[in-house]
């Protein structure tokens, strides 16, 4: 798969792209990043790519024009109709099913705004899906970017030392959707703090299902609706009922 970003900071990726486990994916080609800067596109000495808000206010506004050069630029290399992707604060929240979607896809153009936004008129003329990290801003969208593709390469065989890894983590549909249960390593007393003595009973089946009482009451306690998705989805049994009832 390929992922076209358009950044006017595309010095930003170089150490995320060649540093930690996921680099294997970038390097590897598995999740091929490619980096275009819509000022190379800008007309005039300053290759200016922002202008200030029609009607007034604060900040500036990222102008239709070289973005849209930028863009139409990579689909036509591109020849593969691939979706263009802004990350915003009205976008749609990023989940795992999300980043399982894109996991699994051809890739996608995807667009970093920077100051107070991007001309209404390209968001209109390109912009295929918009993705919010949260309900906060960031100054621009490299770091959800950079999360994004981070969360797509960890997803790929062979990046992760464990080929299991992933599929224990919070959201993931082998753990129904919901929070990862606490985890423990050596020493076995720490501070005198032990390990919970289930850990260390080589019983796998008792070890199993601490592992899912612990996930469900930390998912009851901190992410409810997650519980109210799995109950409906019916993929709660008897006994993480009973559990959930004691709560």
């Amino acid at each position: 798969m390929r992922f076209d970003v358009v950044t006017l900071f595309p010095e930003l990726f170089a150490p995320f792209l060649t540093t930690g486990i996921t680099r294997r994916a970038f390097e590897s080609g598995q999740v091929a990043v490619k980096l275009s800067n819509p000022r190379d596109f800008a007309e005039g000495n300053y290759r200016r790519v922002d202008d200030r808000p029609f009607g007034g206010g604060p900040g500036m506004v990222m102008m239709a024009e070289p973005l849209s050069h930028c863009v139409t630029s990579i689909c036509a290399e591109r020849a593969d109709n691939a979706p263009v992707v802004l990350f915003s604060p009205i976008g749609q929240p990023m989940t795992h099913t999300i980043v399982t979607r894109w996991a699994n896809s051809q890739g996608a153009v995807l667009l970093c705004g920077r100051y107070e936004g991007l001309d209404q008129r390209f968001v209109d003329a390109h912009v295929t899906e918009q993705i919010s990290l949260g309900d906060f801003v960031l100054s621009g969208g490299e770091i959800a970017a950079m999360a994004l593709l981070d969360a797509v390469a960890r997803l790929q065989p062979g990046v992760l030392s464990d080929a299991d890894s992933h599929a224990q983590d919070s959201f993931n549909p082998a753990l129904d959707g919901l929070l990862d249960c606490p985890h423990y390593t050596r020493p076995e007393v720490w501070q005198g703090r032990a390990v919970p003595d289930v850990l260390l009973s080589g019983h796998h089946l008792r070890i199993e299902r601490w592992r899912r009482d612990q996930s469900l009451t930390l998912t009851a306690r901190l992410r409810p609706d997650l519980i109210q998705q799995a109950r409906h989805d019916g993929r709660l049994n008897a006994q993480d009922e009973a559990l959930l009832a004691t709560l």
